[in-house]
Formats: structure tokens, C-alpha cells, sequence
């Protein structure tokens, strides 16, 4: 289930982030660009997770 549980936390945080980045505050559009990053770091231990199992 962790794999399933980080690809939607990630897809979250990505979509969070992309919207930050359309403010016009520079704080804001930097704070997005780094929860994008992370919900991408997300997806790809979700992808590894799948990979390996669940058991790591």
C-alpha cells in the first residue's frame, strides 16, 4: 500500500506546487517550486516501492 500512498502524495504535492509557481509572489513561486520537487521524489519512491515491493 506505501507505493499507492506516496504516487498520490506525490501527485499532490506536485499540483500544489505548480499552482504556487503562478503567484506573484517570488516566497510563494519558490515555496512551490520545492513541493513540486518533492512530490516528485514522491512518485519516484512510489515507483521504486512497486519495483521492490512493499517490504522495503
Amino acid at each position: 500500500m506505501g507505493e499507492l500512498t506516496d504516487k498520490i502524495k506525490g501527485n499532490v504535492n506536485e499540483a500544489l506546487g505548480k499552482a504556487k509557481q503562478q503567484s506573484n509572489n517570488p516566497a510563494t513561486r519558490d515555496e512551490g517550486a520545492v513541493q513540486e520537487g518533492k512530490g516528485k521524489v514522491q512518485q519516484f519512491a512510489g515507483k521504486v516501492k512497486g519495483a521492490l515491493g512493499d517490504d522495503i
